[in-house]
């Protein structure tokens, strides 16, 4: 009866949340064909598509009026296809910020903060591709991905312990089992290179720190009076509804990377 119970409540979550699955899959598959092209030009294109839009879901978390912000990223995101280091260029347009707010005083200072979040993160992501390739980014994929499946069911499943205020429907149960399921599935697909006990521990660390992104999205949201991002993707939201926790975890997962390798 219990099993029967628990197969029931699974069939339940699985119904109710069709729409976010299919959705998923598709995006799975997207980026899986994006992958085995494995062109640096059609990564930078993906990414920067994704990062245009999401700074404009982050202006509507932010509430920034101005449209300047576009010309900036977009600037930005073309001198990161020609140079080496994408993530060092982030420097570079903190100090024009910085410039020419102290210079005119007209620059709204809430500007910086696409600056850090979602820009920073889409150029990390950049790097790791760039330095590691694209099975470092289907490594972090099945991190984040299992993450975030693993928490979603085994908190509808058997989640009793709210995890912390800023997210109530999170649960410490939830939590737990998601970063033990992307554990292991994470050190299941590792990159050639790394040992068992640097994969390990790897998807440990870049798994919680994607269980924060989604945390620190859900602090955003609930501070501009929002449900989601944005509308773009059915079942899931927006950009950054989708990607929050590959923003922190491909910072993370780029330094870890570089310390073990």
């Amino acid at each position: 009866k219990l099993l029967n119970s628990r197969f029931n409540e699974m069939l339940q979550i699985i119904n109710e949340s069709s729409t976010r699955i299919k959705t998923g899959v598709v995006l799975f598959i997207a980026m899986f064909v994006i992958g085995y092209i494995d062109s640096y030009f059609i990564f930078w294109l993906v990414f920067g598509i994704m990062l245009l839009i999401s700074i404009s879901e982050a202006k509507k978390l932010f509430n920034l009026k101005s449209d300047s912000i576009y010309v900036y990223t977009t600037l930005l995101w073309i001198a990161a296809y020609f140079y080496p280091k994408p993530e060092d260029l982030i420097f570079i347009v903190a100090i024009a910020y910085a410039s020419q707010l102290a210079y005119k005083k007209t620059l709204n200072v809430h500007m910086f903060l696409p600056l850090l979040y979602p820009t920073a993160s889409f150029l990390f992501l950049l790097s790791l591709y760039s330095e590691y390739g694209s099975m470092t980014l289907l490594w972090l994929l099945v991190i984040v991905a299992s993450t975030d499946i693993g928490a979603y069911f085994v908190g509808k499943s058997v989640g009793k312990t709210k995890f912390c205020e800023t997210s109530p429907n999170k649960t410490i149960e939830g939590v737990i089992g998601g970063v033990v399921f992307a554990v292991i599935l994470g050190t299941l697909f590792s990159t050639n290179g790394i040992s068992f006990v640097n994969a390990l521990i790897i998807s440990a660390v870049v798994s919680i720190s994607s269980v924060f992104c989604d945390l620190f999205e859900s602090y955003l949201k609930r501070e501009a009076d929002v449900k989601d991002s944005g509308t773009i993707l059915p079942g899931h939201g927006g950009i950054l509804d989708r990607t929050d926790g590959y923003l922190f975890g491909a910072i993370v997962m780029l330094v870890l990377l570089r310390v073990v390798i």
